[in-house]
């Protein structure tokens, strides 16, 4: 595995800033909200700090993606040398641009968290344990901004995990923009009502599911101050509003860090989040 050691001296508490140290990763040329995301929701306990990937040409290509997957391992050693306790990747498209395939991607975090004694869960991955932890089959996919090419890969991703997907479509085959160029034109971020009638329109389309699913890192201004916001901060009310569970990759992924660390969030969530106070 390498001649990797990890600094001894963040094995001693009185050293730490915090107990429980979290590192996020994001794609290149995003802001990336899961750090303030997650550490809102998390006791004081917790501390997070970013680390944005760069890569000056980035186009948000699939095939970027799989050429510069080997700059998650960089991100890793990063944060294990600075006292990381657990880190995650953002960009649920990573797994599957891979090619590595699930097992791959099971096998592959699982190396990088032994060689670096950190335990790293990438967003698309963190979703099929999510889901295998909610013990569901049929998932109906709410792919949001993600083009075709995007979310046929998530498809496929969850269809090689075990998952019967129902049904998926984008905010273009949901009909509500008249290209998908007008969707990529707004930069993941959309108006509140939004994620209220995509969701109702995917659960018309396949009312037989287990669970609701969105993919990728959305955001949606609420009118009254014009916060954008995950679909994390909407999962509560859609699940009442569905009575289905509401599982995204940034749920999956703030679950997957939470388990790790052995704790749970303090503020109200749906489902997913809620278990862990279980």
């Amino acid at each position: 595995m390498g001649d990797y050691e990890k600094p001894r001296k963040w094995a001693d508490p009185k050293v730490k800033l915090f107990p429980h140290q979290v590192g996020f990763t994001c794609p290149p040329h995003d802001f990336d909200a899961a750090p303030s995301d997650f550490l809102r929701m998390a006791p004081h306990s917790v501390g997070a700090h970013g680390w944005m990937l760069h890569v000056p040409d980035y186009a948000h290509r699939l095939e970027q993606r799989k050429k510069n997957f080997g700059m998650l391992e960089d991100f890793l050693e990063c944060m294990a040398n600075n006292g990381a306790d657990v880190c995650g990747q953002v960009g649920s498209n990573w797994v599957h641009a891979s090619g590595l395939g699930v097992e791959g991607i099971r096998q592959h975090c699982e190396m990088l968290s032994d060689k670096y004694e950190t335990p790293f869960h990438m967003a698309g991955y963190a979703m099929v344990e999510a889901l295998r932890a909610s013990n569901v089959e049929k998932v109906a996919l709410n792919a949001c901004y993600h083009p075709a090419s995007w979310y046929q890969g998530t498809v496929s991703f969850l269809k090689e995990a075990g998952f019967d997907v129902i049904w998926a479509g984008n905010f273009y085959d949901q009909g509500w923009f008249a290209s998908q160029q007008e969707v990529d034109d707004c930069i993941w971020c959309f108006d509140e009502e939004l994620i209220w009638k995509s969701f109702d329109y995917t659960a018309e389309q396949a009312p037989s599911a287990d669970a609701y699913l969105i993919n990728g890192m959305s955001n949606y201004r609420r009118p009254s101050d014009g916060i954008a916001q995950r679909p994390v901060h909407y999962a509560a009310a859609l699940e009442e509003r569905l009575g289905k569970p509401v599982i995204g990759h940034d749920i999956a992924l703030y679950w997957r860090i939470f388990k790790t660390l052995g704790i749970a969030p303090e503020t109200e969530q749906g489902s997913l989040l809620s278990s862990l106070k279980d």
